[in-house]
């Protein structure tokens, strides 16, 4: 049950967004800056890290919609994403997409346990400035998502089919309120 009176049925994130427009107006906004703006990170790569994130956090509702929007932008590959939830170490992906998952659970642990041994493997294997800087906001952006939705207890269903349906959401538009089916009004 809710720490706060949330609209029933409202799952994760949604619930308090749909309250507190003012913090919604701001999250959604950052949310699309960052995992939907310019980027050398495709978009299945940034849900990939937030779901990577999101997963150390033990967040079961947002794990749970971003590795189904992450599945979707994948397509045919999309099993990689359960590789990356199973054993990062082996999943197939490649040797950018690895080092960046590192720098991401280090952020999630400590910004600090960020050293020049991990950007200098991320940037021999590809990644850019951009990559880099990407990688290190979404993953302190969704440490603050994972811990607002658990924080306030909000309501996680456990039927994949609402995940898949907020997964194809996202994948297909990015976040906000115009965006979600549960929308108590302006």
């Amino acid at each position: 049950m809710p720490h706060i009176d949330l609209p029933a049925g409202v799952p994760g994130i949604i619930g308090p967004l749909t309250v507190y427009r003012e913090s919604e107006r701001h999250l959604d906004g950052l949310a699309n800056a960052v995992m939907r703006g310019p980027s050398s990170l495709s978009l299945a790569q940034r849900e990939m890290i937030a779901t990577y994130v999101s997963h150390g956090n033990e967040c079961y509702f947002c794990t749970n919609s971003h590795a189904a929007a992450a599945r979707h932008l994948l397509g045919e590959h999309c099993g990689v994403m359960g590789e990356i939830l199973a054993d990062v170490t082996t999943a197939q992906v490649d040797a950018k997409m690895q080092a960046l998952l590192e720098i991401a659970d280090r952020v999630r642990r400590d910004g600090r346990l960020v050293g020049d041994e991990q950007i200098r493997r991320a940037r021999d294997a590809g990644a850019d400035d951009k990559a880099i800087h990407d990688t290190v906001l979404i993953a302190a952006m969704f440490c603050m998502f994972n811990r607002y939705v658990d924080g306030l207890a909000t309501w996680a269903p456990h039927d994949p089919a609402v995940y898949e349906e907020i997964g194809a959401r996202i994948a297909a538009k990015g976040y906000g309120s115009k965006f979600r089916e549960h929308d108590a009004g302006p």
